[in-house]
């Protein structure tokens, strides 16, 4: 009796731990993605697709940080997904009419977009009058 009882529960744990998805964070360079109108575009279009758990875009670090499930999304879907929005996606180049459909300021400096906030080289210390 004791046998029977051990060996359902064996099975019945082997069975819980078959049904677990596999979940997967990856970060994807985004460095064409600079404001918060951005951010809203990208995350609100990975939203909509079946298996993405959680998105969210650091405007700031130029990635987007994507969490799946394996079985339903791969990586190279949302790839594709951001790059359909007109947003350069690792290894994966914007689509071009979506690209052009962008607010020129999400796009691209050289197409006249917006422009990284120059770096000002620090003001030398003048020392006081003697």
């Amino acid at each position: 009796m004791k046998y029977l009882f051990a060996a359902l529960f064996v099975i019945c744990s082997t069975v819980s731990f078959s049904q677990t998805k596999a979940v997967e964070t990856k970060k994807i360079k985004t460095p064409q993605a600079l404001c918060e109108a951005c951010k809203t575009r990208i995350e609100a279009y990975l939203n909509r697709y079946d298996g993405i758990l959680s998105v969210n875009v650091n405007y700031r670090k130029g990635e987007t940080t994507v969490k799946y499930l394996t079985d339903r999304v791969n990586i190279e879907t949302i790839k594709t997904a951001i790059s359909n929005v007109g947003y350069d996606a690792d290894d994966v180049l914007a689509n071009e009419q979506a690209y052009n459909r962008l607010p020129k300021t999400c796009k691209k400096p050289e197409d006249g977009g917006a422009h990284p906030k120059p770096k000002t080289p620090a003001q030398p210390t003048q020392p006081a009058n003697q």
